[in-house]
């Protein structure tokens, strides 16, 4: 057993831990004219009124455990916190971390690769006539080829249409065709 600390805690009423004796104690004091108050011991269990804390309920106690400090302003983040960049340490979190940088460049190439309009006020006069990609998409899909995004969806998107992005790959064009003359031998 670790024996108590040479300089023991106080508690708000003077309550100590004696060292020597393991017993709660108030220690000795002097008095103002220099005469000396004798030690008094504490009885087990015994909680004086200053040392009693006011009474919090589940609600309360787990509100204070979620308060933001006082002066907190929301959304906020501490310099200190901001300027220190992760470093990855091990070889798997640089890996991560590289595999990561690569998916974002990725995205942002495909972002940059589509056009994006001057003005969309033009797009509701360009939907009256029908662009010459469209008509060329349309037998590429239907002959099983692969196309671009950019190729396969030229229209246009609008309230009243909404964009139809999808690209076929040539495999599952084939896996629909062998689906569909199972069911048609049937």
């Amino acid at each position: 057993m670790s024996r108590p600390p040479l300089n023991p805690d106080k508690s708000n009423a003077g309550i100590i831990v004696d060292p020597q004796t393991l017993q709660r104690v108030i220690p000795e004091s002097r008095r103002p004219d220099g005469s000396v108050r004798k030690e008094i011991k504490v009885r087990p269990g015994f909680t004086p009124q200053e040392d009693v804390r006011r009474f919090r309920g589940t609600r309360q106690t787990q509100m204070d455990a979620n308060s933001l400090p006082k002066g907190h302003i929301l959304g906020w983040i501490a310099p200190s916190s901001a300027s220190q960049p992760a470093k990855p340490t091990s070889k798997s979190a640089k890996k991560n971390a590289k595999r990561k940088e690569k998916r974002e460049e990725k995205k942002s190439g495909a972002a940059a690769d589509e056009p994006v309009p001057d003005n969309w006020e033009d797009e509701d006069e360009d939907e009256a006539a029908p662009k010459p990609s469209e008509s060329s998409s349309a037998p590429a899909a239907a002959a099983g080829v692969d196309t671009p995004k950019s190729e396969a969806s030229s229209s246009e998107h609008t309230a009243d249409k909404p964009t139809a992005t999808h690209v076929v790959s040539s495999k599952a064009i084939k896996k629909l065709a062998a689906d569909l003359e199972k069911l048609s031998t049937k």
